[in-house]
């Protein structure tokens, strides 16, 4: 969905009295596999640098320097050890540029046949002491799979695609902001949050009353620009000829506000108040513009969730696809591996095998079905899967969360809303930790396998407390 072209920084190790060639050639092969990836590179040249790589003080600063210059443009920042390497200048390189973006350190392996002084590399030992100092250092970093990969290797490909998702999601929440879309509803107390701690990770959240939305409706006209261009998107995007016009109309005013205010504030995600305000007041349901939204990569979480759509946008930025919110709702059968994963609904038009746009069938029993059209129903399609969800821990005052990965079936499955059945391993286990740990009812979703990736970025960079159900120790 997103194809947002990558830039990553490059500094090349090398150590003078192992063979100069090697930091050379291994510069090469490393610049050639990143261009056939797609990749933009920053890394000094042999003019600015002996064979461009980094080895005295001196070529620390001048590559520092350089990713300094190009600080907007880089998104991480790969090590690649063609030879041992000189530790403390890779260190210094990084912590004179202080990018504060990921690192991965790549270290090229030895060839048993070629293990003479002019070629043998030592690079297995030399990613051990670039590591220890990076840890000196306090700077955080990655590895790669393999503790050894060629640059040009499966495995290596494997590891950078990977390093790439970890990337997005670590400048993805730099500086993040999101939106709260009315109070949290009295009957949710599982969504409450610390605004402070989300605060001390650079996370803003951005408030609007609801009292605002419905009163900017209010003076919206009917011919009103914004609202006909959203009552247009509606249409094209999922079927509503059973919806009444009326309806149709509200929706749009709704959507076109949001869409104002969002621009405005530059937040980039949301949380909506739903039930069962804008149904009383307005007489429609969310559901239909807040899917629109996660579909296009803005995630929007139901019940002013801050901390699920939170972890909607992390799974959304390692995948570039669109994530959803949902329930841990309900067994399926006697199978302990599976369950039924719900919600009444907004999920993403990604997410189905089919769906239209209907009344909400739950909340319609308590404000009528004529207030109710704007959900989106349908049956979430057979897939792999990823998961998350982030907590404020108050007591603590830390952030805490979990992931894992499985997958979505094709499970019969006769209900209301957006559903679908899914499948995880030891999945008792998981929700023994959720229960027993007190994390909410809420769980991000995402047709994906980067569970790897969120939690790296989490872990690593953000320093959060979490769990990682069933653990897959190779990079994904």
């Amino acid at each position: 969905m997103s194809n947002k072209k990558m830039t990553m920084g490059l500094i090349v190790g090398n150590r003078g009295f192992f063979p100069d060639h090697l930091a050379k050639e291994g510069r090469e092969e490393m610049l050639r596999v990143l261009k056939a990836k797609g990749i933009d590179v920053v890394a000094p040249t042999p003019e600015e640098t002996h064979y461009g790589a980094v080895e005295t003080r001196e070529e620390s600063r001048r590559c520092a320097d350089l990713f300094k210059r190009n600080r907007d443009r880089i998104d991480g920042i790969i090590v690649t050890l063609p030879n041992f390497g000189e530790e403390r200048a890779i260190a210094d390189t990084l912590r004179l540029a202080d990018l504060r973006v990921p690192v991965l350190i790549q270290a090229t392996p030895d060839d048993p046949k070629k293990m003479t002084i002019a070629f043998r590399r030592d690079s297995f030992c030399g990613k051990m002491s670039a590591c220890n100092n990076l840890m000196q250092y306090g700077i955080p970093y990655s590895v790669t799979t393999l503790h050894t990969e060629s640059p040009d290797s499966p495995e290596f490909a494997k590891d950078l695609h990977w390093f790439e998702a970890v990337c997005r999601v670590v400048n993805g929440f730099r500086n993040l902001r999101v939106g709260a879309i009315g109070a949290r509803p009295a009957a949710f107390n599982t969504v409450r949050y610390s605004e402070k701690i989300l605060e001390s990770q650079g996370i803003s959240i951005e408030t609007l009353d609801l009292s605002e939305v419905l009163g900017r409706i209010g003076r919206m006209k009917d011919d009103d620009e914004a609202a006909q261009a959203k009552l247009a998107s509606i249409k094209k995007y999922v079927d509503s000829s059973n919806v009444p016009a009326a309806a149709l109309l509200k929706m749009a005013k709704l959507g076109a506000v949001v869409d104002q205010w969002m621009s405005a504030t530059e937040v980039a995600i949301s949380a909506v108040q739903c039930w069962t305000s804008i149904e009383e007041n307005l007489g429609v349901v969310p559901c239909t513009i807040m899917s629109m939204m996660s579909d296009s990569l803005l995630s929007s979480a139901c019940e002013v969730d801050i901390c699920g759509v939170i972890g909607m946008h992390a799974l959304r930025l390692a995948s570039e696809t669109p994530s959803a919110l949902l329930d841990w709702n309900n067994n399926y059968g006697p199978d302990p591996n599976k369950a039924v994963c719900f919600h009444c609904s907004n999920l993403p038009k990604h997410f189905f095998r089919s769906m239209k746009m209907d009344y909400q069938a739950i909340i319609a029993g308590t404000v009528g079905i004529e207030n109710t059209y704007g959900t989106v129903v349908g049956v979430i399609k057979p897939d792999k899967m990823s998961f998350a969800r982030f907590s404020t821990d108050d007591t603590s005052g830390r952030m805490r969360g979990y992931v894992g990965e499985g997958r979505f079936t094709d499970d019969p499955l006769n209900t209301f809303g957006g559903a679908g059945v899914v499948e995880i391993p030891k999945m008792q286990k998981l929700l023994r930790y959720i229960c027993e740990t007190g994390f909410e009812h809420h769980v991000a979703a995402n047709l994906s396998t980067v569970a790897s990736a969120v939690h790296e970025a989490s872990t690593r960079y953000f320093g959060w407390d979490m769990y990682w159900h069933e653990r897959n120790d190779g990079n994904c």
